[in-house]
């Protein structure tokens, strides 16, 4: 369902920012932005990564000082504001990161910054601890998310990745907020989280609450609604209600060139088998089979608890199997850690490439290379650094990054570039299957794109490859088949060139372990 446009008038803007500038060094950043958000209303902040986006949500919210500018907020004019400031005036954001207190509990994450803005900033050595489980309560309850003593007392450390996602949206809503600014929100959500955040979206917008979002998924906001703003190379290059743009426009607005939305997998996978799986049994998987042909992209969906994960893991020694066995190239392995894995030609690519995947504070070239540290060394452990510089530099030609200097910090690189290093490091060890979860997850169009026709090249080289992803369109643009989990099982496999988005999301919800047809 779209959300319906706030149509009340407006007396005053709810935030204006005017000609905001922002240099970082030598790097021109932000371009003379001009925004102006009205109370009520939902606007899609797009573009590629690297654009000025995340830049100019922190302006808002007061990480960052713009250079030169001015932010009208509440009727007066400032030239920066702080980070209480902001929380005082009712933004709230949620980062891509999340920024959640990993070692302090659900409801302490939740319900902290309405407690911090009370204080000025001072808490004292106590929470008011009522008050706190109170509107922890409520905020959690909005998102969907369980409001028992249990779940407000766990750690959040201990909760998956979708949970965190779901816990940083409900603490942007716990206090009464006026702007909720969202980076990434439905990163890690499945379908139906998502059509529960868009609920929450539109109770906000009809308590005239403003909704931010810095998004990627192009879908979510056309079922949104509201306005686009799309930002390329630190300008505005377009704004305007989003319905007035088509996804091809959209696309060429954010990276300046025609992106389609084709179909990228033509090709057709070889008819021998490269890797068998028979019976796998591991915690939320229930003895799963199924097969890899050799140039083969095999998609595997279902929602957060549907085992696909622990599938995943399984698969790549993360965490080893119960039982059932794994055939690759005709011969039984044993997969028990990442390591074996490795050492029998199979390559992972999380989820999470920043707690999971990459050294952010090493350069390029140490994370390239961070999988055959031990190949490139001599008997007396001295590493051949230029080796290993020929191999890093033919990789980041290949996953066609966007800087040629591999002595750059990988956590100064924008999230398409990130995840383009990772799958890089994993190319280096030459895999005969290589698992992908979530290759795309924070990544922008154009990044896509060079991600996607780097998995189709890599298929068309004889690799096999199992894409593990939430994002339908994805799959059914990139994969030969699509296998969908339930309650530990497949439930259903779906030849991908023929599949529509409705099929998936069916099966994904199915009961049975019928195949859908």
């Amino acid at each position: 369902m779209v959300a319906q446009a706030h149509t009340a008038q407006q007396s005053a803007a709810l935030l204006e920012l005017r000609n905001i500038q922002k240099w970082f060094g030598g790097v021109h950043a932000l371009r003379g932005i001009d925004l102006t958000l009205q109370p009520g209303e939902a606007y899609h902040l797009l573009g590629e990564n690297g654009c000025g986006k995340s830049t100019v949500i922190k302006i808002m919210s007061g990480a960052h000082p713009p250079t030169s500018g001015e932010i009208v907020l509440g009727g007066q004019t400032f030239s920066s504001l702080t980070p209480i400031q902001s929380l005082a005036a009712g933004i709230e954001t949620v980062y891509q990161d999340l920024s959640l207190l990993p070692n302090l509990t659900v409801a302490e994450n939740v319900a902290l910054n309405e407690q911090l803005v009370n204080a000025n900033g001072r808490l004292a050595r106590l929470f008011d601890r009522k008050r706190l489980r109170e509107t922890a309560a409520r905020a959690l309850a909005a998102v969907g998310l369980p409001t028992d003593r249990a779940f407000l007392n766990t750690i959040v450390s201990d909760l998956p990745l979708a949970s965190c996602q779901l816990v940083a949206i409900a603490r942007a809503i716990a206090t009464r907020a006026k702007l909720v600014i969202m980076d990434e929100p439905t990163t890690s959500l499945t379908r139906r989280e998502v059509d529960n955040l868009i609920r929450v979206v539109e109770r906000l917008r009809s308590e005239n609450v403003a909704v931010l979002f810095v998004t990627h998924k192009l879908d979510e906001c056309y079922r949104i609604g509201g306005h686009a703003v799309v930002f390329r190379d630190g300008q505005c290059v377009a704004q305007g209600p989003i319905e007035n743009y088509s996804k091809k426009e959209l696309a060429e607005l954010m990276t300046g060139r025609s992106i389609d939305a084709q179909r990228y997998r033509t090709s057709k996978p070889s008819e021998v088998v490269l890797l068998k799986v028979d019976h796998l049994v591991t915690d939320g998987v229930r003895g799963t089979s199924f097969s890899v042909k050799k140039g083969e992209i095999l998609g595997i969906t279902g929602l957060a608890d549907s085992g696909r994960n622990e599938l995943a893991m399984a698969l790549t020694g993360v965490v080893p199997a119960a039982g059932g066995t794994m055939t690759l190239d005709n011969k039984i392995i044993s997969v028990r850690s990442p390591a074996r894995a490795i050492e029998q030609g199979i390559g992972y690519v999380p989820e999470d490439r920043l707690a999971e995947g990459l050294f952010l504070d090493k350069s390029i070239f140490e994370n390239e290379i961070a999988l055959i540290v031990s190949r490139l060394a001599n008997s007396f452990g001295v590493v051949d650094r230029d080796k290993g510089r020929e191999i890093a530099a033919r990789l980041s030609e290949e996953m066609r990054l966007n800087t040629k200097n591999l002595d750059l910090a990988v956590g100064a690189l924008s999230g398409g570039n990130q995840q383009r290093v990772l799958i890089g490091r994993w190319l280096s060890i030459a895999p005969k299957l290589l698992v992908l979860h979530g290759p795309t997850v924070g990544v922008d169009v154009g990044s896509k794109d060079t991600i996607y026709r780097v998995i189709q090249a890599l298929a068309e080289s004889g690799m096999g490859l199992i894409l593990v992803s939430d994002d339908l369109p994805e799959l059914l643009q990139n994969t030969d088949r699509i296998l969908v989990m339930n309650s530990g099982r497949i439930v259903a496999e779906l030849d991908a060139a023929q599949a529509t988005e409705d099929q998936l999301y069916k099966a994904m919800l199915a009961n049975t372990t019928e195949t859908v047809q």
